[in-house]
């Protein structure tokens, strides 16, 4: 619904924002208060007499008018607490709280506040004596010439002295003579710093900063640069005088610090911060802050926005700034000039009548204005309209605006003429050529070395301090601990994972996948890495995006325990994109010379392959996955149909490669690992030869671990051959151990311990005669029984006790016709034998007991997690003695997500409807009824109640007993159970959508 929504304030800044406001489809009215003549009656937009100073009188107004927004314009309201007291009576209100606007309200703890954050200002000091300012002055060793007016002073406390003689009149006329009242009680003194000034605005939600274009204001009255200080006669935007690397580098040592120090401290920066920033030769410093939209910034700041500005100031209350990005006009320049009253900023006469006031495609923000009774416009103020252009260039844009200012008239109107000058001269500027003008920012470089520099030295490690800066990097061996060492090298990048990275905006997973890569064959050789080096190429150097990366292989190398040690960013336009990169990575690694893998001539017949699980695609095969990809249809911000609930294709493809260093370097130290095989390009067909013998195969059997379904639906939608999946992927093993019989149990309990890993298969020898027919040869050795295929669907079996109808279920499986596949068993008690069970037939086996869980819901969502982790399509209930919630039976009982649909199946000992809940032998016993048995049911909300698929009789003998009929049922079930699963798993029967089976007689007649 459409909402109304109040503009507190009576300038050209609110006018602007009225005007924007009116064109979001969810706004049905704009009220200003007070407004002026531009805001009275225009459109949607009109004014309101109600009083914003009473705040109480304001909230009550809001709730009797429906505003369901409030937003302040003005410094006054908001420094005076109007954001706390409109909230704190339930009215939503853009802007920052009375404590946040301090950053505006007192120059002097908006100074301490720059000096504790380490946010770049001027040199200053606080005065509350003007003798003490008059000493600073005349003592300090820098220019000490701006003196301003502590508190709020309507953009005008501010003087630029010419010599410390003005500097100190400057203290007496604010202090002594009260120029701007109470505000100068405390003055600022601080140092004139030189260079070009530019306001930069952002939003901030309190977190994340969305920053606007870069705007220049006009404070003097007269073209030049001469006359007096006023509140601002004109602006241009964008500025060119600032790059986006400078843009950049405000965003993140001004705008971001500053609402990172204000949450630091408790008060939460939420609406429009303003930087009043210098352009000085050592960097951008802050010379002010305001706590609102400037004016006259705003009036060419919103007709260069594209986005719903109702929208914007929403998503910034509800702190959604970081996934709903502000969007703005390209290729687009605005110009605003301000007509003003003769006499200001002194004194001036009002009620002067105003003519000419005609948009002729360009639009005239109101001011100080009110409407002539009887009709009409007349001045009101002494900045009287802002008359605003935007064209493509900033050229033409102030060319429209002046003349759009030529036709309007009142007496004794000044204006300037002027506006953007500085940004003309800098455009039509003649100069030599530099190395920035070939496209390589050496200044961009350094500030990302600035950057990395502290990320790299906390990766120091014993034998190396991680310093960047030399020549060459230093690797002490001896101070590492190693006696005699070997060393070891690799080298790797991460292929065209990086286009998948590019294209979602996601940078800074790849680190992870660039150290894994390099780190994770070092490791095949039994070595310790010690060192990394990367390599990061680009067209265009954007420090945020390489700083991502690189941040990214910083974090990673503390994960493999080596040391950043050095590295090389090389900016070559032309040779790539501009917003194209790649990456290269080198590790080097030792290893004592006794214990070098593999240990060839230890390998044997016999010996067992431990795998060790991938996170998924890792860095391979990617070009092949692009290629499926692009012929599903979908995108990478497409839902993805397999990974986890709420993702995107884009952000499982991008799941970090597993670094294996930590886990297997003391398992590799013991001595009990004879090989260890990197999965990485060429799959799990062209890896696993590599560390072995000549005269040796591979027996290895893809039922033994969990594949994740990403595998699958690459297979499905691919159409690809079980030989090219292995050849291409790892398939769910990112590495695979060769360990002796012996040793096999304790490694993979070590393994377990803080990994998925699994025994996969076995070492045999050759068979006699065997030749190398097959164009790959390392392809014979390797036989790959995949079970993953549309055929055999996925079952996790949930226990809570001994586990014979699971029994029967894993007998069932083993079938070579059998349409299923156990991949999990969970059990919500500890210890059961249903469990060990599992564990001897080679499921993977999960606990979530029900004591450790405080509601129903909570215990469900972690069962929802394991199954969603396995990829199961069926869940069976065998003796699982919990009542499920509601929403988990309707997520796993015939909903369709993520592309499959779920069913679950339960066997209860009777034959249902008869005798439902509980004791249901005991029912039938009493019930004196001659025929029982089991049923094999679709579970519903309701217990024991869904559509039935399997049901075995078993008769009632006189001489029957509770535990004796129960025996004789359990018989039974051993038989129905694994029948209705194979009916399900196979297609032959499926629940549709109204809760009834359908049988398809073509899988089973």
């Amino acid at each position: 619904m459409a909402e109304r929504v109040l503009v507190i304030g009576s300038g050209g800044r609110e006018h602007a924002l009225a005007w924007k406001l009116a064109q979001s489809p969810h706004v049905q009215q704009v009220l200003v208060a007070p407004g002026n003549a531009g805001t009275a009656n225009s459109g949607k937009i009109s004014n309101s007499a109600v009083s914003v100073n009473n705040h109480s009188i304001l909230a009550q107004y809001c709730k009797d008018h429906n505003v369901g927004l409030v937003v302040v314009g003005p410094e006054v309201p908001l420094a005076a607490g109007i954001v706390d007291d409109l909230t704190a009576a339930g009215v939503t209100c853009f802007g920052p709280s009375a404590k946040a606007a301090q950053l505006e309200a007192s120059k002097s703890f908006s100074k301490s506040f720059m000096d504790r954050h380490n946010i770049p200002t001027a040199r200053w000091s606080s005065f509350t004596d003007p003798q003490d300012a008059c000493k600073y002055i005349q003592d300090a060793e820098f220019p000490a010439l701006v003196v301003k007016a502590s508190g709020l002073a309507a953009g005008k406390g501010v003087v630029v002295a010419r010599d410390k003689d003005e500097a100190c009149k400057a203290v007496l006329d604010i202090m002594k003579d009260k120029a701007f009242g109470s505000a100068g009680d405390t003055v600022v003194v601080e140092e004139q710093l030189e260079g070009e000034e530019v306001s930069c605005l952002c939003f901030s939600d309190g977190i994340t900063v969305s920053p606007m274009p870069p705007a220049q204001d006009h404070k003097r009255l007269l073209d030049g640069d001469q006359g007096p200080n006023t509140g601002g006669m004109g602006a241009y935007c964008p500025t060119p005088q600032v790059s986006e690397d400078v843009l950049q580098e405000i965003k993140r040592s001004v705008l971001q610090k500053t609402v990172d120090g204000m949450r630091a401290e408790g008060t939460p920066y939420v609406g429009v911060l303003y930087a009043g920033v210098m352009l000085t030769k050592r960097g951008p410093k802050v010379l002010e802050f305001n706590c609102r939209f400037g004016d006259p910034e705003c009036q060419i700041l919103m007709p260069l926005l594209k986005s719903d500005l109702y929208e914007v100031l929403k998503n910034t209350l509800q702190a959604d700034l970081s996934s709903s990005p502000v969007q703005w006009l390209e290729n687009s320049a605005a110009v605003t000039v301000v007509m003003a009253s003769g006499g200001y900023p002194a004194s001036y006469k009002k009620g002067l009548e105003i003519t000419g006031v005609s948009e002729m495609g360009i639009q005239v923000f109101h001011a100080g204005t009110a409407l002539k009774e009887g009709g009409g416009v007349i001045t009101n103020g002494g900045r009287v309209l802002t008359v605003t252009a935007v064209r493509p260039t900033l050229e033409s844009a102030l060319r429209s605006a002046n003349e759009g200012v030529a036709v309007i008239s009142y007496p004794d109107a000044v204006y300037r003429r002027d506006i953007g000058h500085h940004a003309i001269t800098y455009l039509t500027r003649t100069r030599g050529l530099t190395y920035r003008d070939s496209g390589v920012d050496i200044a961009a470089g350094n500030r990302l070395v600035d950057i990395i520099k502290p990320l790299a030295k906390a990766t120091s490690r014993p034998g190396c301090n991680a310093e960047l800066g030399g020549f060459a990097g230093l690797f002490d061996l001896k101070a590492a601990g190693f006696t005699d060492p070997i060393l070891v090298s690799g080298t790797d990048g991460v292929g065209t994972k990086l286009k998948i990275a590019q294209a979602c905006g996601i940078h800074s997973t790849l680190g992870q996948d660039l150290v894994a890569m390099c780190v994770n064959d070092v490791l095949a050789q039994g070595a310790e890495p010690l060192f990394f080096l990367d390599y990061f190429s680009c067209g265009r150097l954007d420090v945020r995006v390489a700083s991502s990366v690189i941040g990214g292989i910083a974090d990673a190398c503390q994960m493999a325990g080596c040391a950043l040690l050095g590295g090389e960013t090389a900016e070559m336009p032309g040779v790539y994109g501009p917003n194209d990169y790649d990456l290269a990575g080198f590790c080097v690694g030792a290893v004592e010379r006794g214990a070098v893998l593999p240990r060839l001539k230890d390998i044997m017949e016999g010996d067992l392959l431990i795998g060790v699980a991938s996170s998924g695609l890792h860095s391979n095969g990617f070009s092949l996955v692009r290629k499926i990809l692009e012929r599903s249809g979908l995108q990478y911000s497409s839902p993805a149909p397999f990974g986890q609930p709420g993702q995107n294709i884009g952000e499982v493809l991008l799941t970090p490669t597993k670094i294996y260093s930590r886990l297997l370097q003391p398992i590799l130290r013991s001595g009990a690992v004879k090989a260890y095989a990197h999965i990485t390009g060429g799959g799990l067909l062209e890896n696993i030869p590599r560390i072995l013998p000549p005269e040796l195969a591979v027996d290895l059997d893809a039922s033994r671990w969990r594949i994740p379904a990403v595998f699958s639906w690459l297979q499905r939608e691919g159409g690809l051959s079980e030989e090219e999946m292995s050849r291409t992927f790892n398939c769910g093993l990112g590495a695979v151990l060769v360990v002796s019989k012996q040793d096999v149990q304790r490694v993979l309990r070590l393994l377990q311990a803080q990994e998925e890993a699994w025994i996969v298969g076995s070492l045999t020898n050759k068979q006699p005669g065997e030749t190398h027919k097959h164009p790959h040869s390392l392809l014979l050795y390797i036989s790959v029984i995949f079970h993953t295929k549309n055929s055999e669907t996925r079952v996790a079996v949930l226990i809570s006790g001994s586990g014979t109808n699971l029994q029967a279920l894993m007998e069932q499986v083993k079938k070579p016709s059998s349409s299923a596949e156990i991949v999990v068993v969970i059990s919500n008690r500890p210890g059961v034998m249903g469990l060990k069970r599992a564990s001897m037939a080679g499921i993977q086996t999960r606990v979530v007991d029900h004591k450790l869980y405080g509601s129903r819901a909570e215990f469900d969502g972690t069962i929802d997690k394991v199954l969603e982790e396995f990829g199961v399509e069926l869940v069976c209930l065998a003796g699982f003695m919990r009542i499920l919630t509601g929403p988990f039976v309707r997520k796993w009982s015939g909903e369709k997500q993520n592309l499959l649909k779920h069913d679950m199946l339960n066997i209860h000992p009777s034959l249902l409807p008869s005798f439902k809940g509980v004791n249901a032998q005991k029912q039938a016993l009493q019930a004196g009824v001659r025929v029982t048995g089991c049923t094999v049911h679709f579970v519903a909300e309701e217990v024991d109640a869904g559509a039935i698929v399997v049901q075995e009789a078993v008769p009632i003998l006189v001489t029957d007993t509770e535990d004796s009929l129960s025996e004789r049922i359990r018989e039974a079930e051993h038989r129905a159970f694994p029948a209705a699963l194979e009916l399900v798993g196979s297609g032959a029967v499926k629940l549709r959508d109204d809760g009834r089976i359908v049988w398809n007689q073509s899988v089973h007649g």
